[in-house]
């Protein structure tokens, strides 16, 4: 019989030794995923690249986490199977179980929702924790709103007995929110983003962005700390909104820097659709081991229930390309005022923020629309904090943000409508969104959610899609077309 040897050497990669060359083919196929949209890609177009990512390479490396789809192919070519584990680590812990009242001596802060009373653990709360510390290398798909932020604190804590903690989050403003409370758990806690360098915390929170730059200015001499100190005594790497990083960024960091650290925990509230996207996050973190949709928590009464009203604006024009389209939809002075109409009748039944794809089109209806404000990447992140903080105390406000700075992360509970303009064809982006106004308050346990849309022909086409989306996720809605000419 023949052998394979499967070479362990750090935490995600291996290598796998023994296999001809037609063997080692037929696995890189198999795990090799198109790019959407590649095929315009110059690389593509000129024949330098087939525009697709495998996981498995002519040479034989790959990852531990394909390694239960490898071995079947493997006995199947008639193969016995060795391996060789190089690792010389601590690769195995023990956690003592998390419980309703594992933080029951710590109360709510000031302002939150159950400010002053103690902090008890809901159920889904309690399997998600125990689920990740029975499995230390997992992703979890836990709706927005859940309370994730306190789930991560929860696996940090109980983390400390082994080494420090990294957890990283997409945005500052998710950053300064899961600082709040790790600090309310009392733990040892610091953040690297921006101007905001902290070293030597038990817990450090950081956004990729800043962890990829102290990484290019290691190897060009220039960084306030050398990346393999600042994670150094590092056994755990928490990412939350784990969609929100690029596959390609999340991939090699996770499995080049952080290769050697054996605990590795992902959350989100979406998990990916594409193929390249969700293999990425299962080579570099681990497998999917647990789903709590938000249509669960919203039958528990943890989130606000909604309807998604769409509004089908209806056009009398046709473009070749989607930009071309986008750019009329946006742009087209008559429509952005009668849309702002829309949206001034909308707020009258409480705050709305309104999502939009770019910043000019977004600044424009903004200024359209009285009293609105209008905040996008390059609004300072007080600034963002103050406009989120003042719809806790004020009504009738109206927010318009772009899909980048305001779909993901964001906690802003007193939002009674919100608008989503163009949200496109995108999984994530579009259920990130609503996730956005779905969260509860004192005074809302209802959302109604504004899908503003067009009978052009690409914008019909990712109707299509997001009506399966809404379908999936048990979302109500219905389609009123507009005649606004």
């Amino acid at each position: 019989m023949k052998t394979a040897t499967i070479i362990i050497n750090d935490e995600v990669n291996c290598k796998i030794q023994g296999l001809d060359l037609a063997e080692r083919k037929r696995l890189s196929d198999k795990f090799k995923f198109e790019i959407p949209g590649a095929r315009h890609l110059p690389s593509v177009k000129l024949g330098r690249w087939d525009g697709k990512i495998s996981f498995f390479q002519l040479g034989g490396t790959t990852y531990i986490n394909l390694l239960s789809e490898i071995l079947p192919v493997l006995e199947e070519m008639g193969y016995d199977v060795e391996l060789q584990d190089n690792r010389d680590y601590k690769t195995q812990f023990t956690f003592p179980e998390i419980t309703a009242q594992s933080f029951s001596n710590i109360t709510w802060p000031k302002g939150h929702v159950c400010e002053g009373q103690p902090i008890v653990l809901r159920d889904y709360q309690i399997a998600a924790i125990n689920n990740y510390l029975n499995n230390v290398q997992s992703l979890q798909e836990i709706a927005t709103g859940a309370g994730k932020t306190l789930i991560t604190a929860a696996l940090s804590k109980s983390c400390e007995q082994y080494g420090r903690t990294i957890i990283i989050v997409p945005n500052r403003d998710l950053v300064k929110q899961t600082e709040a409370d790790y600090i309310n758990l009392g733990l040892d806690v610091g953040v690297f983003y921006g101007g905001r360098h902290e070293f030597g915390k038990t817990h450090t929170i950081c956004t990729w962005q800043s962890l990829n730059s102290l990484y290019k200015k290691t190897k060009k001499g220039e960084a306030p700390i050398p990346i393999g100190e600042f994670i150094e005594g590092v056994v755990c790497v928490i990412v939350d909104e784990v969609h929100a990083a690029k596959a390609d960024a999340l991939k090699s960091m996770l499995t080049g820097l952080f290769a050697k650290t054996p605990i590795r925990w992902g959350l989100t509230g979406t998990i990916p659709k594409e193929n390249f996207e969700f293999f990425a996050l299962r080579c570099s973190i681990g497998e999917v081991l647990g789903r709590l949709s938000a249509n669960e928590l919203q039958t528990q009464g943890v989130l606000a229930n909604c309807h998604i009203h769409v509004k089908q604006l209806v056009d009398y024009v046709e473009f070749k390309d989607y930009q071309a389209e986008l750019r009329y939809l946006l742009e087209t002075t008559d429509r952005l005022h009668y849309i702002a109409g829309m949206i001034q009748e909308i707020s009258k039944t409480g705050n709305t923020l309104v999502l939009i794809d770019r910043i000019e089109p977004g600044q424009a209806l903004a200024n359209c629309i009285p009293g609105a404000v209008f905040i996008n990447g390059s609004t300072k992140s007080a600034d963002r904090k103050e406009q989120y903080d003042s719809i806790a105390v004020t009504d009738g406000t109206v927010t318009v943000a772009t899909y980048g700075i305001a779909a993901v992360g964001i906690n802003v509970p007193r939002i009674f409508n919100m608008v989503l303009i163009e949200p496109g064809k995108s999984f994530v982006r579009v259920i990130q969104s609503i996730g956005r106004g779905i969260r509860k308050a004192d005074d809302k346990d209802f959302v109604d959610i504004y899908d503003i849309t067009s009978t052009c022909k690409f914008a019909k086409r990712h109707l299509t899609k997001r009506k399966v989306f809404y379908k999936e996720a048990k979302y109500d809605f219905n389609i009123e077309k507009v005649n606004w000419q």
